[in-house]
């Protein structure tokens, strides 16, 4: 097991025990970076679902108020106008069969795969390299459409999809330990908000059973959460 840095132990002594405002929490994190570099800020869901359940699975896509402070980088699996559209919007690559191959060997130094409807008869044959990595287009996350220029200029603007893991929890980018701690405040209520509205039909009582914000580095803080109402 890891030890944590002097600086990680020093924040946790200080950090609120139980459960504060979302203000508060951003405030503390903001005030105790656990590293030097300009770290990530992520909020993790603890959701009531059962993970063993296909139909309590939950997915789909966020577009945050104010970015990720990230660049993003997109591909798109397209041919002709469409490949060019998508150069044209900003994409990293897009292309057909030698992009097909060129992730077939193996590259994955991008962030986001969209790919035209067409196209995604021959992507999904890339499913052992994209499916782990969490990079397969899927329609449901909008990056399966043949509006690939809105869908590129979506995932560069600040669209982060979401998926739960086996053990029912989600974690998500909320944008960069340097932004004002407002806009940090409404990209997690953004996210908040999204992550509730994919709740399972199946799903039993509460839904969001714990919400936490932390810094790459840094330490975590229990966050309260009203179901149904932006945290406070």
């Amino acid at each position: 097991m890891a030890k944590h840095s002097k600086r990680y132990r020093a924040s946790l002594k200080q950090a609120p025990k139980t459960a504060v405002s979302l203000s508060e929490a951003i405030k503390f994190i903001k005030a105790h970076p656990g590293a030097k570099f300009d770290e990530t800020v992520e909020v993790a869901m603890r959701l009531g679902v059962d993970p063993t359940k296909s139909d309590q699975a939950v997915r789909g896509t966020v577009s945050l108020p104010n970015g990720t402070g990230k660049k993003v980088r997109v591909i798109v699996f397209a041919a002709g106008t469409q490949a060019d559209e998508a150069k044209a919007a900003g994409a990293t690559e897009a292309g057909f069969e030698a992009l097909i191959e060129k992730v077939k060997g193996g590259w994955t130094d991008f962030d986001v795969a969209i790919s035209t409807t067409d196209a995604m008869k021959e992507v999904r044959k890339l499913g052992r390299v994209l499916g782990p990595r969490g990079l397969m287009p899927n329609p449901k996350t909008g990056t399966v459409t043949d509006d690939v220029a809105t869908a590129v200029k979506a995932a560069m603007g600040g669209r982060v999809e979401f998926r739960m893991d086996r053990t029912g929890n989600v974690g998500v980018v909320a944008g960069k330990l340097s932004f004002e701690a407002d806009k940090l405040e409404g990209n997690v209520n953004a996210i908040l908000a999204a992550v509730a509205a994919e709740r399972p039909a199946s799903a039993k009582g509460v839904f969001i059973k714990t919400v936490t914000v932390c810094s790459t580095m840094g330490v975590g803080v229990p966050v309260i959460y009203n179901s149904g109402a932006a945290a406070e």
